[in-house]
């Protein structure tokens, strides 16, 4: 045989020897080179609070309460609610719902609020009673007479079953502005704020929001001006 003749019986073996090391070489290269990271799925966020929650009867109305305008937001629910049919001990026919949310949302603090952090001053609301810059909140438990409609008090609407919601932007912006009122810091008065809702009134996460939870809860909507 001519010693120039390829040996392929030969050859076979060493290029599977080399296929088998380039092969090796490859997967210890891989080993080093980082997998590509796979984006882990963000975690769940809450869909806020179950606010207003299950309403009763058929009728449904939102009052979306942006400005006091002498508590015709709470006129309109009265109003609402008056002209609908009583509910009886098995039956509710109607439900009103206020947000009180923007230049409204004072209404939703005690007494003792509107005292000590100057807010009708602040905010040019006059007690329907004295004329005069309002050192308490007017709308909840007046005399007899001093409101246009008895009905309309705060204290009454959340009796007959009225739900509220107050907005907590407004709480936290309205609270720092008049902090300086009471002497006191911006924290401080946002704490004192929210200890000072009147009880029955729920703090939701902003007014536009409760608006929309509301109507997606089958309420009508009603401006409150």
């Amino acid at each position: 045989m001519d010693d120039r003749t390829p040996n392929t019986t030969d050859m076979t073996p060493r290029r599977g020897f080399i296929r088998r090391v380039a092969g090796a070489m490859a997967l210890g290269l891989a080993g080093l080179v980082p997998s590509p990271s796979h984006p882990q799925p963000a975690a769940a966020r809450s869909d806020g609070p179950e606010w207003p929650g299950p309403l009763k009867g058929r009728h449904r109305q939102l009052v979306d309460a942006y400005e006091v305008n002498d508590g015709s937001p709470l006129a309109f629910a009265y109003t609402f609610l008056s002209t609908n049919e009583p509910p009886t001990a098995n039956l509710v026919s109607a439900t009103a719902v206020i947000v009180l949310r923007h230049a409204a949302f004072p209404m939703a603090l005690g007494n003792e609020m509107w005292r000590k952090y100057k807010i009708g001053e602040a905010f040019k609301i006059l007690d329907p009673e004295t004329k005069a810059p309002a050192v308490k909140n007017p709308f909840l438990h007046p005399k007899p007479g001093v409101l246009p409609l008895d009905g309309m008090a705060i204290d009454l609407l959340l009796a007959n079953g009225t739900v509220f919601g107050a907005c907590h932007v407004a709480l936290l912006g309205q609270s720092k502005m008049l902090a300086g009122n009471a002497g006191v810091s911006a924290e401080e008065a946002a704490k004192e704020w929210t200890a000072n809702v009147i009880p029955g009134i729920t703090i939701i996460p902003s007014g536009t929001w409760g608006v929309n939870r509301a109507q997606e809860g089958g309420c009508t909507y009603c401006a409150g001006g």
